[in-house]
């Protein structure tokens, strides 16, 4: 069955847009014309084609995945090269990039298999990434770039739609699914801690060195100045700041108790004034208890010294 989006992608016929005058040209978007008489621009390749696949063999009604040539203006940081990359839409949740580049590999040789939720620019993969930071699952129909090693690929992989359905889980190479699948999410979940502990270590070594040569060079230029003359300030000759304990922490607050305490307005409100003179009141009660209890004691310690 096909999926909303693909229904509307295959049900998109080709069409002709006229052209400006003074433009003719292949039509390829974002690709650049010459100037001249008036023409018409045609879009050509826009339509996907269907390409039946089954999971298995028991299977009666096929999938139909929507591939087409991926056109785009390339960029800088574009990793879906033109020409060399194939668009496919509908792929299902089963389907993986191993089992994309299987299919495919009949074709020609797959360099890479990008699988997404939905359609957008490629990004360039971070190197060093960890594979214990990994991005969530998706669990509904995607989207796969496939990228080629050879433009010959894209071309052979469209042809593909007028052959029989092919098949994703062979006996060779099965495609787990079920409780299967689930043990394997769970064992790959399991972190090993040895090589967890050993990919933390070789990036705190880097980390390290990448400190240092920041300070070797930091200090190299310390004092130097430039060719208008201008010295640069770093960080080596600044004070260190104060250690974050928890007296330290105590002392900061009953400084900023004092200063708010002096900016506050003493006596500015009439209950404020009978609230003073209660507390003023209570304090003189309070001392003159203390006051008596000591005169008591002192007078049941005195003793009759005559010399």
């Amino acid at each position: 069955p096909l999926s909303p989006r693909a229904k509307m992608a295959a049900a998109e016929p080709r069409v002709a847009v006229t052209a400006p005058p003074g433009y003719t040209g292949e039509g390829r978007p974002g690709g650049a014309g010459k100037r001249g008489g008036g023409g018409v621009l045609r879009l050509t390749g826009l339509s996907p084609s269907a390409l039946a696949v089954k999971f298995g063999a028991r299977q009666r009604s096929p999938h139909c995945l929507l591939v087409k040539e991926h056109r785009v203006r390339e960029g800088p940081g574009d990793t879906h090269p033109p020409q060399r990359t194939l668009f496919v839409l509908n792929v299902p949740p089963y389907c993986g990039p191993e089992a994309l580049s299987r299919l495919f590999a009949r074709c020609g040789a797959v360099q890479s298999v990008d699988l997404r939720d939905k359609p957008g620019p490629g990004e360039k993969a971070e190197k060093g990434t960890s594979k214990f930071l990994t991005d969530r699952t998706a669990t509904g129909f995607q989207v796969a770039y496939v990228v080629f090693r050879k433009p010959a690929g894209v071309q052979a992989a469209k042809a593909l739609s007028q052959e029989g359905p092919l098949l994703i889980s062979t006996e060779s190479h099965p495609v787990k699914t079920g409780i299967s699948k689930w043990i394997a999410r769970y064992a790959d979940s399991v972190v090993d801690q040895e090589e967890l502990k050993a990919e933390v270590d070789a990036y705190m070594q880097d980390y390290d060195k990448k400190i240092a040569e920041e300070e070797a060079k930091a200090a190299k230029e310390e004092g130097v100045p430039d060719e208008e003359g201008w010295v640069k300030v770093t960080r080596k000759g600044r004070k260190p700041g104060l250690p974050r304990t928890e007296a330290a922490n105590l002392r900061v607050l009953e400084r900023e108790k004092r200063k708010r305490a002096r900016k506050e307005l003493l006596n500015f409100y009439a209950w404020q004034h009978r609230e003073t003179k209660r507390e003023h009141i209570a304090q003189l009660r309070k001392k003159f208890e203390e006051d008596k209890q000591r005169i008591a004691l002192m007078r049941a310690q005195r003793k009759f010294r005559p010399y």
